[in-house]
């Protein structure tokens, strides 16, 4: 295995163009809206309209409208719950990623789960990716942020860890690197939204990503690539 296989999939045919070209309109919108360092009100609304799109990825029928006015499922309301922790698992996510996505899945699953299953993995093959995956992102790379959002995303999601919620677990986490490699520092665009735009792509790339072949990771990272853009012009506008 590579000692960096975030960089080896990172120059995969056509990765690097695509992700270049993504990382500097998300660039681009937030120098030229002044969005890199925001105020948290417009911080607070992407993460309501991410909450809104990851919900939705989950069968949820709600908008942002209706989660703004206290409407929606449970699935809805725990995609709520979760936004308005996330930013502040951070610097935990620096630290012990595996603690934070234990987190993550404690803020998304409670009440729908038993306590014993909150921010635990529950399946072992799953369990130990997780593990892996921690391990790796404590080790350096030179792949960009991007790229390293996207494979946690996906990875995270195919281990399928936890009992119950892991898409959710999946695309929060993709949100937390965006911030902690300074992609999205404020964390202003909405990467769900990005990819509840096209839910059919979003979910043949993770079952391509799910074969564990080169391939199938490639196709996940040129569809990731298409849906940061998205995400990032479904900023809110401020």
């Amino acid at each position: 295995m590579s000692t960096d296989p975030f960089a080896a999939s990172a120059q995969l045919e056509g990765v690097p163009s695509a992700f270049v070209s993504t990382r500097d309109a998300i660039d681009a919108l937030l120098r030229d809206r002044g969005l890199r360092r925001s105020s948290p009100e417009v911080t607070g609304e992407s993460l309501l309209r991410g909450a809104a799109a990851t919900a939705t990825l989950e069968g949820s029928a709600i908008d942002v409208e209706g989660l703004r006015a206290g409407e929606g499922d449970a699935t809805a309301r725990a995609a709520v719950r979760l936004s308005t922790e996330l930013l502040a698992l951070v610097p935990v996510w620096e630290k012990a990623p595996l603690q934070a996505l234990a987190r993550i899945h404690a803020f998304a699953a409670g009440g729908s789960v038993g306590e014993e299953e909150l921010g635990r993995p529950t399946k072992p093959v799953g369990a130990a990716r997780l593990n892996q995956l921690s391990r790796l992102l404590q080790v350096p790379t030179t792949a960009p942020g991007l790229i390293v959002a996207s494979l946690v995303h996906a990875e995270v999601l195919v281990a399928s860890a936890f009992s119950s919620h892991n898409g959710v677990v999946a695309r929060a986490a993709e949100r937390l690197v965006m911030v902690v490699k300074g992609v999205d520092p404020a964390s202003v665009t909405v990467p769900e939204a990005g990819h509840a735009a096209d839910p059919f792509a979003y979910r043949d790339a993770l079952f391509a990503y799910a074969r564990d072949t080169p391939e199938g990771v490639h196709q996940w990272l040129l569809y990731a690539a298409s849906a940061f853009a998205r995400g990032a012009e479904a900023t809110p506008p401020f």
